[in-house]
């Protein structure tokens, strides 16, 4: 039996905000957006073509609201692969994405460590 990774979870404040983001500002496309009743959704978006998804979810406890913007205790969250750096990098930082620091090239290829809206940090990286 093959198995791969379908989803990883990414707490947003609200799903519209998290839509803007993801779909608005990194081109991901909204593959399913499903009204599950009492103000839950199944939101799941993906860069185009990707395999692997995210599931957009809002936080409605006081323990998830703590954790919006630092799932990961400030380490890289998720790493956004692209085949055009310059291209994406240029059009990221047009949107007003906060990059951390320049592109940097290393032997693995080019990267640039960028935060979302709520500050969870990400790699924005094209392989060598």
């Amino acid at each position: 039996m093959t198995r791969r990774v379908a989803l990883m979870t990414v707490l947003v404040p609200d799903y519209a905000a998290g839509i803007a983001f993801f779909a608005g500002v990194l081109d991901f496309e909204v593959l399913e957006d499903t009204d599950l009743g009492d103000g839950k959704r199944w939101v799941r978006v993906a860069p185009r073509g990707a395999e692997t998804g995210l599931l957009l979810a809002a936080a409605d406890t006081d323990a998830q609201r703590a954790r919006v913007g630092d799932q990961t205790g400030g380490r890289v969250m998720g790493f956004v692969e692209t085949a055009d750096f310059d291209a994406d990098h240029a059009r990221f930082v047009e949107r007003g994405l906060r990059f951390l620091e320049a592109p940097r090239r290393e032997f693995y290829g080019t990267v640039a460590v960028f935060e979302d809206p709520w500050g969870n940090r990400w790699d924005l990286i094209e392989y060598a």
